[in-house]
């Protein structure tokens, strides 16, 4: 049995990728959605995942959230601000979020502050989202079960 693609990426030295991904981080994952997207690797495999079922504008979106909220500068985080909400937010946005027009409403309005919580309210909602529907499919999935195979037959 051949090694999934993302084993081999993992592996490759010549793609910059100078340690592996632990078995002890991927077993931690089915523990809870949360050690996946905490995990050093965890997030950028399960995005992975999510491109392939063209759904990954949720994790995409809950990551560059969660980096937003560690912007100290004011001006900078306006600015991002703005370009989450054209990107994520907005009605017809090209990544549009399945959150409800409360949370909507509540960012329309707390946009003009640009505080650090201003997507709280959507990042929560799409989190939940994502641990209900994708994550337990992710887990399911041979991307994942090939890869925890892998790395239990190299001993890691």
């Amino acid at each position: 049995m051949s090694p999934c693609w993302l084993c081999k990426i993992f592996r490759a030295e010549e793609n910059g990728i100078s340690s592996k991904v632990s078995l002890e981080e991927v077993l931690q994952w089915s523990q809870s959605f949360e050690n996946l997207v905490m995990s050093k690797y965890g997030p950028m495999i399960y995005q992975t995942y999510l491109k392939t079922e063209h759904s990954d504008e949720n994790i995409e979106f809950w990551l560059v959230c969660k980096a937003y909220k560690k912007i100290k500068s004011q001006r900078r985080r306006i600015s991002m601000a703005r370009k989450l909400f054209r990107s994520y937010i907005h009605p017809q946005a090209p990544n549009e979020m399945n959150i409800n027009s409360p949370a909507r409403k509540a960012i329309v309005r707390n946009i003009q502050e640009s505080t650090q919580s201003c997507f709280d309210e959507a990042r929560r909602i799409t989190y939940m989202h994502v641990e209900r529907d994708s994550y337990p499919q992710f887990l399911e999935l041979q991307l994942y079960q090939k890869l925890k195979q892998s790395l239990q037959s190299d001993g890691n």
